[in-house]
This record gives structure tokens, sequence and C-alpha cells, in this order.
């Protein structure tokens, strides 16, 4: 097994049929072996840096009925709410203060922020906060849309492909939601200028390892800038409200392959692993990761974005608690930084 790991460093891919050897056949020695050399390659890369991001949930609204997802549009026991422009420009000043120099600005498809608002929001952030980028993960949009956000100062655009087999994808999404449809956004994405980030589930329902090396696939011919992985949390108002959850175990596996095939991706070490264990983060970073993204949204709306159960907003997960987050990134001998973290070509 170290020889595909090896050959992963060299090649920077593997085939299908390898890949799927490489996670079925994973056990605690390969697994370290793996995490070792995905943190030199991080450590190559991006040194001992890890870059904060300032996550402003603005809206749990949204038009679509993802079968995984507590915020779908048919759950009716959910408190819906939206942040309006003030609102969101005082987390941003509330982060700034604290040290970020990213405000990621994400939420469910609400049509209320029309491309007029979000124009408006988007180019006051950076009028304001000239040194800080902007990130938006708002979901699907035509392509025109997508370019008004980037000529308003938009920087980077997170939109997980979610899997990446169209038939996975069906099983996850309703009849109306397509595999073809969200990558072409990906595709738009780039060609526009954004840095775009994708990313998959971790042991969603029917998700085979195959499906996990077709994920890896898409990802190396995407050459996404962010890669965003977690694993599934069900939520319990969701038709998969029993399916079980994925693990830290793979999802850690899959983030170290990634680190090792994609060397300059901002890898965010996610609140899904937090949510899961609450060593999540930091064995996140271990295996590769080089971001985290502390919760910035309003204190009375952060229990409201609940797209999985038991999803945390809290301790090192909340802005507020930066300094404890910094004091668990020495520990183990990284250090948060107060920078914007753009992606930087991979070191050959």
């Amino acid at each position: 097994m170290q020889n595909l790991i090896d050959k992963l460093v060299s090649k920077r891919l593997l085939s299908k049929e390898e890949f799927v050897v490489l996670i079925e056949k994973r056990n605690a020695d390969v697994a370290e072996y793996l995490f070792r050399q995905a943190r030199q390659v991080r450590e190559k890369n991006y040194g001992k840096d890890v870059y904060i991001r300032g996550l402003i949930e603005l809206s749990n609204y949204c038009k679509n009925d993802c079968l995984y997802c507590g915020i779908r549009k048919s759950n009716a026991h959910v408190s819906r709410y939206r942040l309006d422009k003030a609102s969101i420009l005082d987390c941003c000043k509330r982060g700034h203060d604290l040290g970020f120099r990213t405000f990621v600005l994400q939420g469910g498809e609400d049509a209320y922020y029309n491309d007029k608002l979000m124009v408006d929001i988007i180019s006051t952030i950076k009028k304001l906060y000239s040194d800080s980028a902007v990130t938006l993960s708002l979901g699907e949009k035509k392509k025109e849309t997508y370019l008004a956000y980037y000529q308003a100062g938009a920087d980077r655009y997170l939109l997980r492909h979610e899997t990446a087999n169209a038939e996975h994808y069906s099983l996850l999404h309703p009849k109306n939601m397509s595999s073809e449809t969200r990558k072409k956004c990906l595709y738009d994405l780039k060609e526009i200028g954004f840095q775009v980030g994708s990313g998959f589930m971790v042991g969603s329902p029917y998700q085979t390892v195959e499906h996990l090396a077709e994920d890896l696939l898409f990802l190396s011919d995407l050459q996404p800038h962010m890669i965003g992985i977690g694993p599934f949390m069900s939520h319990h108002e969701t038709p998969f409200a029993d399916k079980k959850n994925g693990t830290m175990e793979l999802t850690l596996y899959m983030l170290a392959i990634l680190r090792i095939m994609l060397p300059g991706s901002l890898l965010p070490s996610t609140t899904a692993l937090g949510s899961i264990n609450d060593d999540g983060r930091v064995h996140g970073i271990l295996a590769g990761a080089n971001v985290v993204m502390p919760n910035l949204s309003p204190l009375d709306v952060r229990e409201k974005y609940m797209i999985y159960d038991n999803k945390v907003s809290t301790g090192i997960e909340a802005a507020e608690y930066l300094d404890l987050l910094k004091e668990q990134m020495r520990e183990i001998g990284y250090q948060v930084v107060v920078a914007r973290g753009d992606f930087k070509p991979p070191v050959d």
C-alpha cells in the first residue's frame, strides 16, 4: 500500500482502480503513513500556517429539498431567518476586529438575496475591508449572476459537487436537481475567474468506494482552489434521519489523499469534523488541512442553521473563542495567521 501512496505523492494522481484499493485496503499503519506524507506536502506548500475564515450564515431559507439537509424547503419545523445588510456588515466588523481577513457568506438558495442586493453587500464589504477576501457559498446560480458577484468584488465561491456520480447524486437530491448542472456551475465559476471550492460528503447514504474514487478523479479534472469534505451527518427532520453517519476515520483518510493529490489546495478542517468528534478539527489539521472556519453569525441565529443534527457553533467553532483555537493549534505545532489565505500554486 505504501507504494500506491508514494506513487500518489510522485504523480498526484492514481487510476480509479488504484484509488479503490487505497481506500478499501486501508488500516491504521497505512493511514499513519498517508498522514505523514500529507503533512509533508502541506508544510512544503503552506508551512505551519492555519488560515481562518469568518463564517456568516446569512439565511436558512432554501428553495431546494435535498434529502440530507435539515434546512430543506419541506422541513416545516425550521425557525427561518434572514440577515439584512446591516447585520452582515456588523458580523464583518466584529470579524475584522478579531483578525479575520476572509468572510464567508453562506446560505440556502434564497431568492430574497437577488443580484442587486448581493452586489450591494459584496461591494460594501470590499469597500470597508479592502484587505479582506469575500467568499460566497450560495448555491447554483446563472452564469451572469456569478459574473455580477465577481465584478462586485467577490473573490471565491464554494459549491460542493456532493458526489461526482450522477446516479448517486439522484439518490440524494430531488428530481429537479442534477449532477450535470452542479458541475456546469463549477466550470462556469472557474471560467469567470473565481477561486473555486468544491467537495463531497464522506459516508453519505448509498455511497460506495467507487463513488469516492470518482470524486477524486472529478476533483483532479476540476483542479479547484479549495476542497471542503466532511462526514455525512443525519438530521432528524429529513428522509435520511435513520441513515448511519459517516466516520471521522474515513474523512481524515480522504482529506490526506486530497492534500497529496492537490498540494496547493486550501483544505478546511470542517465544522462537521468538529461536530462528530471534540478533537475533530485538530485531527483534520494533522491530516493535511490548513483552513478553519469559526462561526461569525449572530448568536441568536446560529442554532437555526442546523443542516445536520448536533452541528456545533460554540467553543473553538465560534469566532468569540479565537484565542482558544490559536492555543489549540499552537499545541500541535501550527499557528493561526492574520491573512487572506489565498490559494498558492503547488511547489514542485
